[in-house]
């Protein structure tokens, strides 16, 4: 079993490798002066079972030409089997066509994975669960459920607690951590009148004197939560506070959220923390090197990943 990584998340992978007590594989990505991605191996590789870890966050297209070009140079390696472990999957939102002569990106982009040389991909928390039928090659997605799940009962216990969708497209994933909980749902009714703006309409269910804590799978420009953070506030709600899988965070998010009613924002690590977001006071990353180091070493000795948690339908 081998690890590589690119330069998308460092922290996150030398996390895992120490988790499973191995070593990262030596290798370089090097860009030529018109910044064309050159990927060496330093090491030999040949029948080998490698997982190569890389987010395709910011920039987007250099991570996901990384991880391409890695997983060519690891095919030509003669690897045994390439396993591309994604903790971020970029261009999950573009699922579906939204409007005439538009493209289905995340389709795409697992065509080029595929082509490059995957055997298997790895990833956490999809923006849609379909989007796993991309793939024409296995494909685990697991969920944030059983991390977040233990996070909030260690920060707030059980009692007087309401998980909030802030959409109703988040419903099912809710309910999962609502249900160890035994905690209420609610359910944010809002408007989106275009891409990154968005307008509270109604809250579904009671909040008034409850802690609530709003949970989604990726915050970019924070606009969502933040408005639905007020709508609660407004709604009698004694304390809010947000968990999110993929922290995007673009723009001028975290100025957003600090000057939010939100009394923090917890995300995963899946997408490496900038300065802002390390010096932000209300924002926490905690790490999600146990959940994917359990699943790659499960993969690897061809053991089941759905035992790691609870599958939410989704």
């Amino acid at each position: 079993m081998k690890i590589l990584t690119g330069n998308s998340n460092r922290p996150l992978a030398e996390a895992i490798s120490a988790f499973l007590n191995l070593e990262l594989t030596k290798a370089s990505v090097r860009r030529f002066s018109d910044m064309e991605i050159f990927v060496e191996i330093h090491e030999n590789v040949r029948g080998q079972d490698v997982f190569i870890i890389q987010s395709t966050s910011y920039p987007a297209n250099d991570n996901l030409m990384e991880l391409l070009v890695a997983m060519d140079a690891l095919k030509r390696a003669s690897a045994r089997r390439i396993t591309a472990v994604l903790p971020y999957f970029g261009y999950a939102r573009q699922d579906r066509k939204t409007g005439s002569r538009t493209p289905i990106s995340a389709k795409l982009v697992a065509n080029l994975i595929t082509s490059a040389g995957a055997d298997r991909v790895l990833t956490l928390e999809l923006h849609a669960g379909q989007i796993q039928g991309f793939f024409d090659i296995p494909t685990d997605n697991l969920f944030s459920t059983p991390v977040f799940t233990k996070d909030i009962l260690e920060r707030n216990g059980k009692g007087n607690l309401t998980i909030v969708s802030p959409d109703v497209g988040g419903v099912v994933r809710a309910r999962a951590i609502a249900k160890p909980l035994d905690a209420d749902l609610a359910i944010i009714d809002k408007r989106r009148e275009r891409a990154g703006v968005s307008e509270v309409m109604n809250i579904i269910g009671d909040v008034k004197g409850r802690r609530c804590i709003l949970l989604d799978d990726i915050v970019d420009s924070a606009g969502t939560l933040c408005n639905a953070a007020v709508a609660l506030k407004a709604a009698g709600a004694t304390a809010v506070s947000a968990y999110v899988t993929h922290g995007v965070l673009s723009g001028g998010a975290v100025a957003r959220v600090s000057s939010s009613p939100l009394e923090e924002l917890v995300m995963t690590d899946s997408i490496q923390a900038t300065e802002a977001v390390r010096v932000a006071q209300n924002i926490r990353q905690i790490s999600i090197a146990p959940l994917i180091g359990d699943a790659m070493q499960r993969i690897s000795d061809e053991r089941s990943v759905s035992s790691l948690f609870d599958v939410p339908a989704m």
